[in-house]
């Protein structure tokens, strides 16, 4: 799937010395969260902010989206913490 290849390249950015931004990581989310993969977005958000990138409204309404789709509130709602 197109969140599958979305993991890849971001994966195969840092070998390249090619940093992921906030737009990067918003794209990837989105692309978990159209694949109804809400663990993967989550994961990318912990990665978001081990790294110090700025979330910004996309990224989070993407992360929440895919919380909504696998029926995952609570866990939708942590990220507002």
């Amino acid at each position: 799937g197109q969140w599958q290849r979305a993991l890849q390249l971001m994966e195969d950015m840092q070998p390249q010395g090619t940093p992921a931004d906030t737009i990067t990581y918003s794209a990837a989310i989105s692309a978990c969260e159209k694949g109804r993969q809400w663990q993967w977005a989550l994961q990318l958000m912990e990665d978001v902010r081990g790294t110090g990138v700025a979330a910004d409204t996309t990224t989070y309404n993407a992360a929440i989206s895919a919380c909504e789709k696998g029926g995952q509130w609570h866990r939708a709602l942590q990220l507002m913490e």
